[in-house]
C-alpha cells in the first residue's frame, strides 16, 4: 500500500529517495529529522541565557529558559532516584532519549506527520543504544568482574545461570523496542480511524489520549533505560 505524503516529506523531499536507497523508511526518517531540527532549535534558544555567563539569576517570570531548566531539573531528580551514582554523567543519553522520543511521539498528532516511533527500525535502534551503553558502563565500572553478574550468587549454579542471564539481557532491547513501537502504532491507528470517520470534534478525546500515551511511553522508555544502567553499575552479589 502506498504511504501517504507527509509534511516532512514535502519539506525535505530531496532526502526521501536517498533514504529509501539505504533501506530507511523515508517518511519516518524525514519526520524524525524534522523533530531533531526542532529540538536543536529549542536547545539553542532555551540555553542562550546559560551560555552568556556562569552565574544565572532567576528572571522572575516564565520563559523558555525557565521551562527548559524545570524540565531538566525534574528529569535529573528522577534519574538520581534510580541511579545511585553517575546520574549526571548518564544524563546526556537519558535526557536525549526523553526529548527525542517524546518529540517523535507527539509529532504524529499533527496532521500531515507520522510518528517515527511507530516504525520498528527506529525503536530498535534506540533500544540497542540503551543495551550497548548499559554493558559499556558495566564493563568500564567493574572490568572483567562484570561477568560475575551473569554467574549467579553461588559458583556451582553458574552453568545454569549464565545462559538464563544472557537470554534475559539479550531480550531487553527487543522488549524495549516492541513496547514503544506497538503502543505508538496502536495509538496512531486509532486516531487515524476516528479522524477519517469525522474530522471535527470526534477525534479530540482520542488526541488527548494520544498526548497521554506519548508522554507515558517516553517515560517508560527512559525509566527502564535508567534501571538497566543502575543494574550495570551495581556490583555482583
Amino acid at each position: 500500500m502506498e504511504q501517504p505524503i507527509t509534511w516532512g516529506a514535502l519539506l525535505l523531499g530531496g532526502l526521501e529517495h536517498r533514504m529509501a536507497e539505504y533501506g530507511i523508511d523515508p517518511h519516518a526518517g524525514i519526520d524524525a529529522l524534522v523533530v531533531s531540527v526542532l529540538l536543536i532549535g529549542f536547545a539553542y534558544v532555551a540555553g542562550r541565557k546559560f551560555r552568556r555567563s556562569e552565574m544565572v539569576e532567576p528572571e522572575g517570570k516564565v520563559s523558555l529558559s525557565f521551562v527548559a531548566e524545570w524540565i531538566i531539573s525534574s528529569l535529573l531528580h528522577l534519574f538520581n532516584g534510580i541511579i545511585a551514582h553517575g546520574a549526571h554523567k548518564l544524563f546526556f543519553i537519558l535526557g536525549t532519549f526523553a526529548f527525542f522520543i517524546l518529540g517523535n511521539n507527539l509529532i504524529g498528532l499533527i496532521p500531515g506527520f507520522n510518528p517515527p516511533t511507530d516504525q520498528f527500525n527506529v525503536t530498535i535502534v534506540l533500544a540497542l543504544m540503551t543495551f550497548v551503553t548499559a554493558h559499556f558502563i558495566g564493563i568500564k565500572t567493574h572490568g572483567f568482574g562484570y561477568i560475575k553478574k551473569f554467574m549467579g550468587p553461588i559458583w556451582w549454579i553458574a552453568p545454569l545461570m549464565l545462559p538464563i542471564e544472557l537470554i534475559s539481557h539479550l531480550v531487553r532491547p527487543l522488549s524495549l523496542s516492541i513496547r514503544l513501537f506497538g503502543n505508538m502504532t496502536g495509538d496512531h491507528k486509532v486516531v487515524l480511524v476516528f479522524s477519517s470517520l469525522l474530522a471535527l470534534g470526534l477525534p479530540i478525546p482520542f488526541m488527548g489520549l494520544g498526548v497521554f500515551i506519548a508522554f507515558l511511553q517516553a517515560f517508560v522508555f527512559i525509566l527502564l533505560s535508567s534501571v538497566y544502567f543502575q543494574d550495570a553499575l551495581e556490583p555482583a552479589h
